[in-house]
């Protein structure tokens, strides 16, 4: 079958397009045909070798998917030849990417496709939205009434982060760039800075006077200084982005506030937790209030480019959708 795969860890360049052996069932997993298969920076990282993971060579990149069963082993009930399916775990811990024809999937990491969702649309937003589940519910333990600080409220987790905790009843205060205000009002941010503003912490004590309930900045930037002066009584800060900062965490002004600071890696999540975060992105995404900003469909054979232009940072809010059978 036709895959996008690498022999090797190293630089985009290093993927290729051509044929690899057809993956080979077992008797928990179900067989699908792949339609669409996103492209998310922790590709990028699986590929270069910065986030360790085993891989298998060759390596299919790519964990998300959206596809039709094929067939399923006798262990992986719930599923049937034919059914529509998506799946944002695969590329890592052993498992072969999503980017090819066919792809296996371990039935505890596949779910059903609200009916009537475009596919290249699903596999867009599958993996921003299970990071921003995870962050807000699983690890923010945001609750209605709360207040959310989002940073980088433009970007595709940015935006799934607004989206979801408006969805639960929480009142979100958005920083972004002046060019995203609108998209993110758009979402139901109750505020929207200017993340460039040189008074933006002030700007966020005059709007949050009562302080931020949960912190979390997609932009990987993590001033924790920053965070912890604006954080209310008891409030929580959640990292998932910045694989390389270093910053200094103010430890005093945190425990006098009850604060605290918790990271998570999407990667390492039990299935139990995404398929938590299935349930609730299944219900935006069939509702149709969960939506990537723009989408741009291009050839399988287009993978190493588009990792390229993900790490040359040519894709802000925007997400690119690999189709394997236009390849």
């Amino acid at each position: 079958m036709r895959a996008a795969f690498i022999q090797e860890l190293g630089p985009a360049e290093n993927i290729r397009y051509g044929e690899i052996d057809p993956p080979v069932p077992g008797p928990t997993d179900v067989l699908v045909d792949v339609e669409a298969v996103s492209v998310n920076p922790v590709d990028t990282f699986v590929r270069s070798g910065l986030f360790r993971t085993p891989v298998d060579f060759p390596f299919a990149v790519s964990r998300d998917l959206v596809g039709t069963v094929v067939s399923a082993g006798p262990g992986a009930p719930g599923f049937a030849p034919g059914d529509r399916v998506w799946c944002n775990s695969l590329g890592h811990g052993g498992r072969q990417g999503a980017a090819a024809e066919q792809a296996v999937v371990p039935v505890d990491r596949l779910y059903h496709l609200p009916p009537g969702v475009d596919a290249a649309e699903a596999v867009a937003v599958v993996h921003p939205a299970g990071t921003a589940y995870l962050a807000l519910f699983t690890h923010g333990r945001v609750r209605p009434g709360e207040t959310v600080l989002v940073a980088g409220a433009g970007g595709n987790v940015g935006s799934a982060l607004v989206a979801m905790a408006v969805e639960a009843g929480a009142r979100v205060v958005a920083t972004a760039a002046a060019r995203d205000a609108d998209h993110c009002r758009s979402l139901g941010a109750a505020e929207v800075l200017d993340y460039r503003d040189p008074d933006l912490t002030a700007r966020i004590r005059e709007c949050s006077p009562a302080g931020i309930d949960v912190h979390i900045d997609t932009s990987g930037r993590n001033d924790l200084a920053a965070a912890v002066d604006v954080l209310a009584p008891r409030g929580r800060i959640v990292l998932l982005a910045g694989a390389r900062s270093q910053p200094v965490l103010p430890a005093g002004p945190l425990y006098m506030k009850d604060g605290s600071v918790v990271g998570f890696v999407i990667s390492h999540a039990t299935t139990a937790e995404l398929a938590e975060a299935a349930v609730a992105i299944n219900r935006l995404v069939g509702s149709g209030r969960l939506r990537a900003r723009s989408v741009e469909r291009v050839p399988l054979s287009e993978a190493a480019r588009t990792h390229r232009r993900i790490e040359d940072g040519e894709l802000h809010g925007s997400r690119v959708v690999l189709l394997p059978k236009e390849s």
